[in-house]
């Protein structure tokens, strides 16, 4: 056999044996001997009514794929995701000001609030679960990132807590320790379910990038080191490990998107939208798809709710175009869990089902596509 052909199946054999770690550490991730491509959602829902919105995700979103605990931004202050988070936090606490969120002596009425909201929605989801005959197998929650929950809250002088190390470093610290609690009282409303926490970090290519507005919105605020922003992200993921959550993915823009970061941190997937990933990013997630790392793939871009959905089999190419042009075996599709792009809330609830719906449908399309 040629120098070059050998070369060539050397090659081939490596990915496979690359592929076949994935697809065993996807596998553990996931609780199941026969991985697969999995839908699942952001997390923020339209409408007011947390008992409708859970029963339409658990209906939509059953084994093997991943339902969530909703978020109702509609129902106003505290049910908003920054606050949903804050009202997490241990020995710190928040309220609204004009300006937003501010980090307060004493708890507010906007603080209980969130609190009140997120007890409810946690106890709606028991009572949900309770009657259902085939109890979800895995289960997700969602936390605002604690460098976007830093860019969000602000200090007593009004001015962003990013712009404090101090301040960063004790909000990090403060969900760190709140996240413990916050797991527990899930798992005790899905008894058996594997806990999977979303970490959203929507501003932290503004964060990197010095791009965060002050409060004055005159200047910006001084970029924070790359090396905190890894080190922040491990404290709290190490804190959900050590919770029980048995699977952490982070959520960002793909703007600048920081994968590196991400896993140095210790991160199991990275969510992210696929609509403008640059060639460059792709060959960075098909790095870490071969490492055993998961991918949640925003393959629905928000639209216009009047809008049609586009087609099956369009998403599905979209994400499989890159996928062959990366070399990537079609067994390792099993590393994907389709999503929106976004939240949800901005749609009818009649329209958020059916993106659901429509995702179940695009992961059909690739597990057709994995099992050759």
């Amino acid at each position: 056999m040629p120098e070059s052909t050998r070369s060539h199946v050397r090659g081939r054999d490596d990915r496979d044996a690359e592929a076949r770690e994935a697809e065993a550490r996807i596998a553990e991730l996931r609780g199941t001997e026969s991985p697969q491509v999995t839908a699942t959602a952001l997390g923020p829902w339209p409408g007011e009514d947390p008992i409708e919105a859970t029963r339409t995700v658990r209906g939509e979103l059953g084994s093997p794929h991943l339902p969530f605990l909703v978020e109702l931004p509609g129902r106003g202050v505290g049910s908003d995701a920054l606050g949903r988070t804050a009202s997490l936090l241990v020995d710190l606490s928040v309220d609204v000001q004009p300006y937003g969120w501010r980090i307060v002596d004493r708890p507010g009425r906007d603080f209980k609030r969130a609190k009140s909201a997120l007890s409810t929605d946690i106890n709606v989801l028991a009572d949900v679960a309770g009657t259902e005959e085939s109890p979800a197998r895995d289960f997700k929650v969602q936390l605002r990132g604690p460098l976007s929950l830093a860019a969000g809250l602000h200090l007593h002088n009004g001015e962003r807590a990013l712009i404090d190390h101090g301040a960063r470093r004790d909000i990090a610290a403060s969900l760190a320790a709140g996240v413990g609690d916050f797991l527990a009282r899930v798992g005790a409303a899905v008894p058996g379910a594997r806990l999977v926490v979303q970490i959203d970090e929507p501003d932290v290519a503004a964060v990197l990038a010095g791009t965060i507005p002050t409060s004055s919105g005159y200047r910006t605020l001084r970029s924070v080191p790359g090396q905190e922003v890894t080190e922040t992200w491990r404290l709290v993921i190490d804190a959900a490990r050590a919770a029980g959550a048995a699977e952490i993915v982070v959520a960002v823009p793909e703007i600048e998107a920081p994968f590196d970061r991400i896993l140095t941190a210790g991160a199991d997937g990275i969510a992210v939208p696929l609509k403008a990933l640059t060639s460059r990013q792709w060959e960075q997630l098909a790095g870490a798809v071969e490492a055993g790392k998961s991918l949640w793939a925003g393959v629905l871009p928000p639209k216009d709710a009047s809008a049609a959905l586009p087609r099956v089999s369009e998403v599905v190419e979209n994400v499989w175009r890159p996928w062959r042009q990366l070399g990537l075996p079609a067994s390792s599709l099993s590393s994907i869990r389709v999503t929106p792009s976004g939240g949800l809330e901005g749609y009818t609830p009649s329209s958020a089902t059916a993106v659901l719906t429509r995702l179940t449908q695009v992961a059909d399309g690739l597990n057709q596509l994995a099992m050759g």
